[in-house]
């Protein structure tokens, strides 16, 4: 008996909230729907505090409740994982207001939306370069801020999501081989230019073995005269390997790779 008279109350209780709820949202009284999107966020409804301040945020700007509202709603965004327009409402919150309280906490969340949104490396990787920047201007402007740690570690996974982006578009041409011209080459450059621009990146030990395949491959087909020049250079790149890979996972690769290239070597 007791527990049917509770469920019954329960259910009166979410009847009455939602018919508040529906009759606010059709209020054109936008310090009534404020008001009850700042009780909607308290009790983490985020969906309804989106729906009531979507028209209401602009109705605020250069008043006092501006700056809260606009963040309730990137918030609200943000927690319903509409990665999207939170970004966009966080960032909109930090260039409105630069001084407001959550100002660093706009710049972290605009930059982490970013960071989820972006891509897998074989796709166009425009939003992992925008969310780099996002996550950068937080360490810049916070050096010593709450988030710095995380900041870190995502421009690190961010950064290697390039670096294996080059490395897959230096396989692809090592891939080709001479086909319609020195791919080879043009492996090696590539390979090269990720390891300039990300000297850190986890995927290190497979670009500079694909950079000896490919110099391995270049002196397997070099004209006579030039030969020497590319065992060379195949040598001095399984030197750069094993220099920083001593036990690496190509070790037993790179060293056949070496033998076979010094045996052919004419010695100065």
């Amino acid at each position: 008996m007791i527990k049917r008279l509770c469920l019954a109350y329960l259910g009166i209780v979410l009847l009455t909230s939602c018919g508040e709820y529906y009759r606010v949202q059709k209020s054109t009284d936008v310090a009534e729907r404020y008001s009850f999107a700042k009780k909607s966020y308290n009790e983490k409804k985020y969906g309804r505090v989106i729906s009531l301040l979507e028209d209401v945020v602009p109705s605020l700007v250069g008043t006092t409740e501006g700056p809260q509202s606009t963040y309730l709603l990137a918030d609200s965004y943000f927690n319903e994982g509409q990665e999207s327009d939170a970004s966009r409402y966080f960032q909109n919150y930090y260039t409105s207001y630069p001084k407001a309280p959550m100002a660093e906490e706009a710049h972290y969340k605009a930059g982490y939306c970013l960071y989820k949104a972006s891509p897998d490396a074989r796709l166009d990787q425009s939003a992992t370069l925008g969310a780099i920047k996002e996550l950068q201007t937080y360490l810049d402007l916070y050096p010593k801020g709450v988030h710095v740690n995380d900041v870190q570690l995502m421009l690190f996974d961010l950064q290697d999501k390039l670096a294996y982006k080059e490395y897959l578009a230096a396989k692809l041409y090592y891939d080709l081989g001479l086909y319609l011209g020195n791919n080879y080459e043009s492996c090696v450059i590539t390979a090269q230019n990720a390891l300039k621009d990300y000297p850190y990146t986890k995927h290190k030990e497979d670009i500079y073995f694909l950079i000896l395949k490919a110099k391995q491959d270049q002196a397997d087909l070099s004209v006579p005269e030039r030969l020497q020049e590319r065992l060379r250079d195949a040598i001095d790149a399984y030197y750069a390997y094993v220099n920083d890979f001593p036990e690496g996972k190509y070790l037993k690769q790179a060293q056949r790779i070496y033998q076979r290239m010094n045996s052919r070597k004419v010695n100065d």
